[in-house]
């Protein structure tokens, strides 16, 4: 029996060490297979380098393929720094979190009471504030990003946050807390609140108090660069197409885009996430606040029953590759990023490129990720008969808001959509990307044929108008006879512009554009707005929203056409025979006025990149 005994006993042990040896090397396998991928995929997009990391049952791994600089041709490795771009959101999203912990802030508060100097020019603000919370969720009403703040070299890293924005661009365009409209100004200002309430930078409190804890000693909110004086080593250098690289640049807006990290920390950072909001026993963040990230809180979109698709707390819900996580995205200068955890599964990814690519499929990199981790796909909800008439939702929709309102025109006349219906499902049709099947699953609420889950809702506004919002960007029903007196606009004032060039040319060559000529001055400011475009196309892209050459050239340009033609109709109604081609000059004149009279009432004339 003894001897029996002691068989057993070896027997078991063996196995079970014969086991773990079988799963230790099957996810060892999968990791390799994993790396291969994403070298293969690396090669074949063109980008330089990757790094990357996963958690899976509270266990990191990580992984490195590439170039941390191309021009010395440096491996890449896990030990290598990146930028994240956006992803900063969550991680101050979550310093504000442990903020509302500690009672020194709360989410309900008015902006204005934290920050009574802002100047926010709220039209709701007698009942309804921009409070804390909206700046998180970017459904504060604040418009996006400029030019002059995105594109420029310009930027100090110590520049004071309240120096980084102008008064204009605190107009509040819709009910503060009804509908998403990603800004990155809106960080901006959320950073000024925990300044104001610790009193101090917002990047050294953090540092302190929310990497310290969290143990991601690599990473800081702190300007760091491959060159000059805030160089570190490690960073890997960010690329452009062709292996062109770029070193990091200070922004105005840092909040929202400033944080420099490793794989392994943003591993630590989503081991957090999806925990019990505990370090060390003691309550860093609470539970509930941490289950709230990503779960839209009353806006429009989900008092219309789309509750679990949307942006909250500085996270993303999103349903993708056939699952649902908690994501943010972010990309700056030379660099992609994107992080995911799937709380309830206990499984996280993130993933750097130093290379910002246009043609680049990043996406597929995400699929690998959630196929290696094994991520439980959801089974997607079976459509319904429509309960609502198909037919009263069809026509033409316009974004409202538009995220960025200097180019408030342009989206009105090239990011419109249009929905049709066959009876049974919807197709919504945007300008400048691919059309969606929507698929009724009840109520109100329609599942695009890719999705698992709801993603678009059908909603009434407070005014009557006829909405359909995805939970990030909102359409508004509008008329095809509001839409077609701009696009007429547009489509002859380019055609006058063509003509008076054209046809100036011609006169020009043949010796008939006389100083005394009603074309002279008309031709002159035309062919003045091409003058800029050689200086822009010798100027670094990162110059255009500075006060240049170029962009003064084109402000002046923008400037002076309409005077110019209107001096032209008055030569010919005064000073000329009213003959067949003074007739079409007067009237591409005409045509050219109005477009540019209608571009300056949009705020687009004069072109002032640097505003």
């Amino acid at each position: 029996m003894k001897h029996l005994v002691k068989f057993l006993v070896i027997a078991v042990t063996a196995l079970f060490f014969v086991s773990h040896v079988t799963l230790a090397n099957e996810k060892f396998g999968s990791e390799i297979e994993l790396s291969n991928q994403i070298e293969h995929s690396l090669h074949n997009e063109s980008l330089i380098g990757v790094v990357w990391s996963t958690v899976s049952a509270n266990k990191i791994a990580q992984g490195a393929k590439g170039y941390a600089d191309f021009t010395n041709l440096k491996p890449m490795t896990t030990a290598n720094k990146v930028q994240t771009g956006s992803i900063v959101k969550t991680l101050i999203a979550t310093g504000v979190l442990h903020l509302v912990t500690d009672n020194k802030l709360s989410l309900d508060t008015p902006v204005t009471e934290i920050l009574p100097d802002i100047g926010l020019q709220n039209p709701w603000a007698l009942n309804t504030p921009v409070r804390v919370r909206h700046l998180l969720d970017h459904t504060s009403g604040l418009e996006d990003i400029r030019l002059w703040q995105l594109l420029t070299t310009q930027a100090k890293p110590d520049t004071a946050l309240k120096e980084t924005f102008t008064e204009s661009q605190l107009r509040i365009r819709n009910r503060p807390g009804s509908r998403l409209s990603y800004s990155n100004l809106g960080y901006a200002i959320l950073a000024m609140v925990i300044e104001a309430v610790v009193k101090e930078r917002y990047e050294s409190y953090l540092d302190k108090h929310l990497l310290e804890p969290l143990g991601m000693h690599m990473s800081t909110f702190n300007f760091v660069s491959q060159v000059g004086q805030f160089s570190d080593p490690a960073l890997a250098m960010g690329h452009f197409e062709n292996g062109v690289s770029q070193a990091t640049l200070p922004m105005f807006l840092r909040p929202a885009g400033q944080f420099t990290t490793t794989a392994y920390d943003m591993a630590l950072f989503a081991q957090f996430l999806m925990g019990d909001g505990k370090i060390n026993d003691r309550i860093f963040i609470e539970p509930t606040l941490l289950t709230s990230m990503g779960k839209p809180f009353k806006t429009e979109a989900a008092l219309n029953n789309l509750t679990d698709i949307g942006y909250a707390l500085g996270v993303t819900t999103r349903d993708r590759h056939n699952v649902v996580g908690k994501c943010h995205s972010g990309s700056t200068l030379g660099y992609r990023t994107n992080f995911c955890f799937f709380p309830e599964q206990k499984k996280a990814f993130f993933i750097a490129f130093n290379a910002d690519v246009e043609t680049a499929n990043y996406k597929q990199f995400d699929s690998m990720l959630i196929s290696n981790l094994g991520v439980n796909k959801a089974d997607a909800i079976a459509p319904s008969k429509a309960q609502v008439a198909l037919d009263d939702w069809q026509g033409f929709y316009t974004l409202s808001p538009n995220r960025m309102k200097r180019f408030a025109y342009f989206d009105r006349l090239l990011h419109f959509a249009t929905v049709s219906s066959n009876g049974e499902t919807l197709t919504l049709s945007p300008f400048q990307s691919q059309q969606k099947t929507l698929l009724a699953i009840g109520g109100n609420l329609f599942r695009e044929e890719t999705k698992r889950f709801p993603s678009h809702t059908l909603y009434i506004s407070e005014n009557g108008q006829h909405m359909i919002s995805d939970g990030f960007r909102t359409y508004e029903q509008t008329s095809l006879w509001k839409l077609l007196p701009m696009w007429l606009s547009l489509a002859i004032g380019v055609i006058a512009i063509l003509w008076i060039l054209v046809y100036g040319a011609i006169c020009l060559v043949k010796g008939q554009l006389r100083l005394s000529s009603a074309l002279l001055l008309p031709f002159t400011a035309t062919l003045f707005l091409f003058v800029p475009l050689p200086l822009f196309l010798t100027q670094s892209f990162l110059n255009i929203g500075e006060f240049t050459l170029a962009s003064a050239l084109l402000a002046l340009a923008t400037t002076i056409l309409p005077f110019a033609m209107t001096y032209g109709l008055w030569r010919i109604f005064t000073h000329e025979k009213l003959s067949k081609m003074n007739l079409l000059n007067s009237l591409a004149m005409v045509a050219a006025l109005q477009w540019s009279l209608i571009l300056a009432l949009w705020g687009v004339f004069p072109l002032l990149l640097w505003s």
